[in-house]
Order: structure tokens, then sequence, then C-alpha cells
């Protein structure tokens, strides 16, 4: 079968396209004929060698969630399984190929009326973004800023946070035609990259929902009101200074707090109800989803170009 594999970490033209065999499911997984691919923020960083220390080798498979139809289970799996249109996890590695393993735990069945393509632009970070503002104890009335909004994680976070009442939903983004789309969807203060906006903007923020980090997040730690939650849920922008946290201890008292996120954390039983509402809400057309393009699995090199160049709004899809 075809699959993408990283040859050389760094550029996106260090992904290649090679043959593999057609992987056969353990016990407790399933395998799954792919019909799409999502292309995440945590794909770009393990390609550019960001987390190298966690093991990630030449040759790496990449891809963590895929759509399609079970072809076979292993030892332990319900054979009804088989045929079935899901949505699955593999991990952090196996899902760009036309064939790809999953644990049975991580499948859940897709709604009838809901593409594949949706179902990998939501699965991964509507699970994210929800949990993240349960973290944050986003309540009403609350002033929220989203920072790297143009992301699947980020347009879901902007949904859930005005069905969570939120008194003002800020996002940052790089053009005022994404700003645009992001007020489509609920934002109501549209930042650049660098947080200025408008004279109504907030002067500081209850919760940051960050997906970005980088050289700037100390200065997002800043805009935190007194009692302010922070939560990083991504590096695509790399690591913030080594030094972040004396922007906490300088701020003591005003009482801020900092915390990442992985949905790792949270238990399988929680991750499946959440998704499988979502899914739910997507198909009937009360969550949106924004699949910036569909391109075929021999393109996967081409996302990762779009994803550096920040022309991403939404997410990448791949097909085989």
């Amino acid at each position: 079968m075809k699959a993408v594999v990283i040859r050389t970490f760094g550029h996106p033209d260090g992904l290649e396209v090679v043959d593999v065999p057609v992987p056969d499911p353990a016990p407790r997984q399933v395998r799954i004929a792919v019909e799409a691919i999502g292309v995440g923020g945590v794909d770009a960083v393990i390609r550019r060698g960001t987390l190298a220390g966690y093991g990630f080798r030449p040759g790496h498979l990449l891809g963590s969630e895929v759509a399609g139809r079970v072809t076979e289970v292993g030892e332990g799996v319900d054979a009804a399984w088989t045929g079935r249109r899901v949505w699955a996890f593999t991990g952090l590695s196996g899902g760009y190929a036309e064939y790809a393993v999953a644990s049975a735990a991580e499948v859940l069945p897709l709604p009838r009326a809901l593409t594949g393509a949706d179902a990998v632009t939501l699965g991964g970070s509507g699970v994210v973004a929800h949990f993240a503002l349960e973290r944050a104890r986003l309540a009403p009335g609350e002033a929220v800023l989203i920072r790297g909004a143009a992301g699947s994680i980020g347009i879901t976070a902007v949904q859930l946070a005005v069905r969570r009442g939120a008194g003002a939903v800020a996002v940052t983004t790089s053009s005022a035609e994404r700003g645009a789309r992001l007020e489509k969807l609920g934002a109501t203060h549209v930042l650049s990259r660098s947080g200025e906006g408008g004279p109504d903007t907030p002067a500081g923020f209850d919760v940051v929902i960050d997906v970005v980090g980088g050289p700037q997040l100390p200065a997002f730690l800043d805009r935190l009101n007194s009692n302010g939650r922070y939560v990083a849920v991504g590096v695509v922008g790399g690591q913030p200074p080594a030094d972040f946290g004396t922007r906490l201890m300088d701020a003591f008292r005003r009482s801020l707090s900092f915390s990442t996120f992985s949905s790792d954390t949270v238990p399988g039983p929680d991750r499946r109800a959440v998704r499988s509402n979502q899914f739910t809400d997507a198909a009937s057309g009360d969550l949106r989803t924004v699949v910036h393009a569909v391109l075929p699995l021999d393109q996967a090199a081409s996302a990762h170009h779009a994803m550096d160049a920040g022309e991403v709004f939404g997410r990448v899809v791949l097909v085989p």
C-alpha cells in the first residue's frame, strides 16, 4: 500500500511516498480502509524535528486520525465492527496510508450524514477545544482569547466558547479576511498575531487558550485579568522562552495560573462521549467544521508547505 513517511526531518520536502505492507490488526485492534486523513499541527511539529527527544526516527509514518471503513478485526474485537464507517485515532503514527490500524478503544462509528473529511477535521481537535475550556473553567460572561484561532482547534473553541456564554470571544489571526470568517463563527473581537486589536478590545482576559506557544507567549500571559487562567494546548509556533514562568511570579499578587493540556490525560470514556456528541452536532449542522482543502495522499508535502506558510484556515485533509 502507499504511505507517507518522514525521510528527513525539517522541511516538508523531507516527506516521501513509499510502498509498505498492509498492516494486520493485532489483538484488540481493527484495520481500516482509509477514506480521509487529518493533517494536524502535531504532524508538522513531528516532521520539523521539534519532538526528536521523544524518539521519532527517519522512516516514521505520520498521521494520528483517519476515517474509513473497518475491513478486519483483531482477536478480542467484536466482528460486528467489520464494514462500519468509523473515525479512529491511530496514535502518533500510521495515519498517512491507504490502510491503518487502531485500537478498538479509539474507534468511533460515524453518523451517516458526516463525511470522512469533516470527521477528521473535528475528531481530534474538538475534544481538545472542549476539555481545554473545561480546564480553564470558562464561566458565562467571562472574556476569552483564543490564540491561533484559524486552525481546527481554534475554530471549534470559538464556537464552544460562544455556547458557554462567554462575554467576549477574542481571536488572534493573520489577516482581516480570516478574522471575518471567525466572526461568522462567533468571534467578537479580532486581534493581530501580536495581540493588537481595535479600541473596543478587552484590556484583559479571564481565559487564554493558546495553540501557538512560541516566543510571544509571555506577552499574552500579561493579558490575563486577576485570577486569569492560561491553557496551552499546542506549540505550533515553537517552544516558549525557558524563563516564561517568571512572568507568573512577577504577577504573584494577581493569582494567575498556567497549565498545559493534552487530551491524552482525559479518560477514554469521557473522550468518546464528547466526540460522539460533537459528531452528532456536526452532522446536524449545529457545530461547523472547516475543511481548507482535500488533497491526494501523495501531496502530503504540499499540505505541510501550506501549514508552514500559514495558509491553512481549518484543516487540510488527505485522501488515498
